[in-house]
Order: C-alpha cells, then sequence, then structure tokens
C-alpha cells in the first residue's frame, strides 16, 4: 500500500534532519576527543621530557644495563601514570608497574621508532596485559649528537571513553528531542502542501460520480503517478520478455540434455562453459568437475585440441574423425560463435563407434558369406569337371561323385536356408505365436529329436528339468529350435565318453534353459563373438556347419525378451543358458 503525499514529503526531511543530527553528534564527539587527546599527548610530552632532563645523569652514568625501576616508580607516582625508560636499541631499564626483565624489546612499539627519529612518538593502542586502551607518548633524551634514551608515558584512556561517551548522550537526548519536533512540523508542513491535493482528489471523485458510468476515470497526472504508470508498462513488457527468455532457455537445455550427441561450448580463453551429458558420457567427465577448467586439461587428446584450435584461429568449420581410448568413434566439429559470443567455440561430436561396427560386421559377413559358399562351389566345380573328363564312363565312380555333389548342394540349401531364416527373425517378419508353455515340453522334445545323434556320438545325453517348473510366455516350437541348436553345437565338440546335459530352472521371473557340456571347450577371446553370424572357432573352417546357428537362437530369444549367454574354459567344456519370461 503507497503511502500518502504527506508522509511521503514528511518522512525524508525527518529522516534528513535525523542523520544530519547523528553525523554532526559523530563528528563532534570525534572532534572533542581528537583534541582532548592531542592536548594530553602535549601534556605527557611535556612531562616525559621533564623527565628525561632529570635522570639525564643516571642515563650518562648508567653502565650497559642499568637499573632505573625505582626512577621509574617515583615518577609514576608523583605523575599518576605509567612510566617506561627504554635505551636507544630499545632495552628496558626502568619501569613502573610490570617487571621490566620479562618485558620484551620495545624497538618494534611505534611511539619508540617516531621518538628515535623524530624526538616524539605518541600512539594508542589496547594493552593485552592490562586490559584496557592507553596512550604511549615517548620523548628522545639527547645529549650533544647522542641519544641516551627514551622516557615513555602511558595514560589510560578510560576517562577520555567515558567524557566521550557522556557528551554522546547528550548528543542524542538532543538528537532524539529534535527529531520529535521535525517530525511534529514535518507533519504540519506537508499536511500544508498536501491540503490542496486532497481537495483537488475529493473534486475529481464528486465530478466523477455525477458523469455516466461509462465514462472512464481520468488518470492521476502528477509526476509521480506518470513515473509509476511508465514503470508499470516497463515492467510488465521486461517481465514478459524474461518469461520468454527463460522459455527459451529451457527448451535449448533441453534438447541439450536429450542430445544423444556431444557438445561443448569452449570460451575465448579455452574454458570450458558448457557441456552436455552425452559429451560428459563420451569423455568420462562431469559437468561440475570441468565447468571453467582449460580445455587442454580436461581432454587430453590432440586432435580434439587441434581441431579446436584450428577453428579458433580461422573462424571456419572444422571436421575430424578420431578415436579416443580405441573403444569410441567420433565424428568432430568445431564451429566459431562469433560475433554472437566473442571468441567462443561450439564443440559437437557425434558417436559413430555403432556404425563402424556395422560396417565392420557388413564387411566381415560379405567376406564369411563369400568363403562359405566358394568351398561348396569349387567342390561341385571339380565334382562336375571329373565327371565332364571321362569319369562318366565308370559309373561306381560316377555315382559316387554324384552322391558328393548331392551333400555339396543339401550344404549349399541348408545355408540359404538358414540365412533366409536369420534375415526374416532380425527384420521381425516372423510371427512368433506366444502362448503359455511347460518348460519340460520344450526340453524333452529337443532331447527326443538328437538322443540318436548323441548316442551314435557315443555320448550321454541327460536332462535335468523339474516337471512343477512354472510355465513360460513363448513359441514352443521356436525356443525348442534354441534348445536343438545348442543341443547339436555340444553333441558336435564333446569328445566320446562326454557328458551333455540340458536342464532348466527358476531365475528371477525367468525360466533359465542350460545346456552345458564336457567338451573342448571355448577360449576367452572367442566367447564374445560365437553369437555373430558365420562366427567359428574353428580358424581354419575345416568344421562342420554354417555358423549361424547361434546367430538364429539370440536372436529368437530377444524376440522373446529374454537373453543368452555362454560360460566355457578350454579342455573342461561349455555351459550356454538362455532365460525366457515366465507366462
Amino acid at each position: 500500500m503507497s503511502l500518502p503525499i504527506r508522509w511521503r514529503i514528511a518522512i525524508p526531511y525527518v529522516l534528513l534532519i535525523l542523520v544530519s543530527m547523528l553525523a554532526l553528534g559523530a563528528f563532534i564527539s570525534g572532534f572533542i576527543r581528537q583534541t582532548y587527546i592531542a592536548d594530553l599527548e602535549s601534556k605527557l610530552a611535556d612531562q616525559a621530557r621533564m623527565i628525561g632532563d632529570i635522570i639525564s645523569p643516571d642515563l650518562k652514568s648508567a653502565g650497559e644495563s642499568p637499573n632505573l625501576d625505582a626512577q621509574a616508580k617515583h615518577w609514576a607516582d608523583l605523575l599518576g601514570t605509567r612510566v617506561t625508560i627504554i635505551a636507544p636499541d630499545g632495552t628496558v631499564w626502568g619501569e613502573s608497574d610490570e617487571d621490566r626483565t620479562r618485558m620484551a624489546n620495545h624497538s618494534d612499539r611505534p611511539e619508540v621508532i617516531n621518538a628515535l627519529r623524530d624526538g616524539t612518538g605518541s600512539t594508542s593502542r589496547f594493552s593485552q596485559t592490562l586490559g584496557y586502551p592507553m596512550l604511549y607518548t615517548a620523548v628522545r633524551i639527547s645529549e650533544n649528537l647522542d641519544v641516551l634514551g627514551i622516557v615513555r608515558i602511558a595514560l589510560p584512556l578510560q576517562q577520555i571513553d567515558a567524557n566521550i561517551a557522556n557528551l554522546q548522550k547528550i548528543m542524542l537526548a538532543a538528537t532524539i528531542l529534535v527529531t520529535i519536533l521535525a517530525i511534529i512540523l514535518a507533519a504540519l508542513i506537508a499536511a500544508r502542501i498536501s491540503r490542496p491535493v486532497r481537495d483537488l482528489t475529493s473534486t475529481a471523485w464528486q465530478l466523477a460520480y455525477d458523469k455516466p458510468e461509462n465514462t472512464p476515470l481520468p488518470l492521476g497526472g502528477d509526476e509521480i503517478g506518470q513515473l509509476t504508470s511508465v514503470f508499470n508498462t516497463m515492467s510488465a513488457r521486461l517481465s514478459d520478455e524474461i518469461t520468454e527468455l527463460e522459455a527459451e532457455r529451457a527448451t535449448l537445455l533441453e534438447v541439450l540434455q536429450k542430445m544423444t550427441d556431444g557438445v561443448f561450448i569452449i570460451d575465448a580463453q579455452g574454458d570450458i562453459q558448457l557441456v552436455n551429458p552425452a559429451a560428459e558420457k563420451m569423455f568420462s567427465i562431469s559437468h561440475q568437475a570441468v565447468y571453467k577448467k582449460p580445455l587442454i586439461e580436461v581432454i587430453r587428446h590432440h586432435q580434439l585440441i587441434q581441431l579446436w584450435q584450428n577453428c579458433r584461429n580461422t573462424n571456419e568449420v572444422q571436421q575430424e574423425d578420431f578415436e579416443i581410448s580405441n573403444r569410441l568413434s567420433l565424428h568432430g566439429i568445431a564451429t566459431s560463435l562469433s560475433p554472437v559470443i566473442p571468441g567462443s567455440t561450439l564443440l559437437f561430436f557425434q558417436d559413430l563407434t555403432r556404425q563402424k561396427q556395422i560396417e565392420a560386421m557388413r564387411r566381415d559377413f560379405i567376406s564369411n558369406v563369400s568363403h562359405e559358399l566358394r568351398t561348396p562351389l569349387a567342390a561341385i566345380k571339380a565334382l562336375t569337371e571329373t565327371l565332364q573328363a571321362g569319369a562318366l564312363e565308370d559309373p561306381p565312380a560316377a555315382q559316387r561323385f554324384l552322391m558328393q555333389m548331392e551333400t555339396e548342394v543339401d550344404s549349399l540349401s541348408l545355408m540359404v536356408s538358414e540365412l533366409l531364416e536369420l534375415s526374416r527373425i532380425e527384420s521381425g517378419r516372423v510371427p512368433l505365436k506366444f502362448a503359455p508353455t511347460r518348460p519340460m515340453e520344450i526340453v524333452n522334445q529337443a532331447q527326443e529329436r538328437l538322443h540318436l545323434q548323441a548316442e551314435r556320438a557315443g555320448l550321454t545325453l541327460r536332462v535335468n528339468c523339474p516337471d512343477d517348473l512354472a510355465e513360460v510366455m513363448a513359441d514352443g516350437s521356436r525356443v525348442q529350435q534354441v534348445v536343438v541348436n545348442l543341443l547339436h553345437n555340444a553333441i558336435k565338440f564333446t569328445p566320446t565318453g562326454g557328458v551333455v546335459t540340458v536342464s532348466a530352472k527358476p531365475y528371477d521371473g525367468y525360466i533359465c534353459f542350460t545346456v552345458e557340456d564336457t567338451g573342448i571347450g571355448i577360449s576367452k577371446e572367442d566367447l564374445p563373438r560365437i553369437f555373430e553370424r558365420f562366427y567359428k572357432v574353428d580358424r581354419s573352417r575345416t568344421s562342420s556347419g554354417t555358423g549361424l546357428g547361434l546367430a538364429i537362437a539370440r536372436h529368437l530369444v530377444e524376440a522373446h525378451g529374454g537373453r543368452i549367454w555362454a560360460e566355457s574354459d578350454i579342455g573342461r567344456g561349455s555351459a550356454f543358458h538362455f532365460t525366457i519370461p515366465l507366462a
């Protein structure tokens, strides 16, 4: 609520008088104190000179360490002060109030230094020994050009402070009285000045009520009213602009937070002013740790630093690809922010790691497919040429060659079929018929399909699956295909006399299926890649199979919302695990 105009006139007037009186009181009390202390310093200096004149003979006849305590106490009793007699080197020769043998050298005391230099020195300070402020005045005692010593007289300032306090009380009382009178006078003057304004306001309201209701009331026309109106308009516009800027800033920050590409803003001095979460993850840093830190200290990568420096020096867009710790492949772009932000640079980093991996996988896929196709095609071509060269004339040999060609064609057909199957699974074009399925049914059917193959290989095939396991939500035939693929691999790579075990058990909201063997095992280097297409542990690729079975198994398991992994040690067998969600 705004104050009436009479108070807006009266209050500054009263405050002016109040401040003036307080300032005047402070000045007068300070002036009186300064004058009083100056007079006291002059008096103490005269007393010190008198003492010096009297004790000069004692100072001349004294030895290297005279005892002038009696002289100091005598004059202290006469003058009612503290007297200290000091040697030119600062040693205390006589002291009236303290044990001089326990007193430190006084050569560093300001009053002593000034006395030796100018003849007289004076200072005020708090005495740690006595516990209250003291005034010290020191006078140099000389004869001809020889300094005989220094006489220092100290006097407590308590009485001076008490006198000044009394004066301040009187000034305060006078200030209160004058302030009360000023308030009364200001109220009278302000009321007299504001009376015409009140009368004009009353008349204006009377005129306003006599007019029709739809006539707008006139606004106040005084300078304060006009200024308030202009200020309110400006404040409203400024508030709208600030709201818009905050919204834009929040939008920009949200965009930076959600971006998957890394962003740095570097100022003209090379310090980091902004870094988004994606960049923090890329370079393993935190915003709090690197904010306003030099980029060169935070990111120790010469290609990145060179990218920023080239952009800063040329003010042109710079681009470069590089790797971070052999784990990330980045495409860096540096852009100058001048003239909007002079000297600053925007660094933008795109993570190309996945793209590089896909390109490498594509190259490996083409190479693997080519290699896998070359062997059966070369065999078929060789058999065909042999038949054309005359083997047809030998029916038994021709029949054997035709059977070999059929085997190679079957291998090619199987490979193409599995490739098509894998492609359909990866693209999501294989319809999965989910239904509650008993794990025992999946395991038993897979075991029945391969138990003859296990017997021919001289292996023991075991099943460890409780009949009361909870049902899984799965396409039974597809999960069975996964188990069959894993069992087929286990049988193929387990020597005669070995054991292959297929089991199932609960696993944190899933059923975990496991195919374990006592075979040759898989090396630690090969384990991370065994689920890739065409990847074979046998580097020479002499083993049978297309190298697609585990890739198909992985995609089928992931399509069910589970995961697949392997554990193995060379010479101790392998264990393949995969999970399927409960129904």
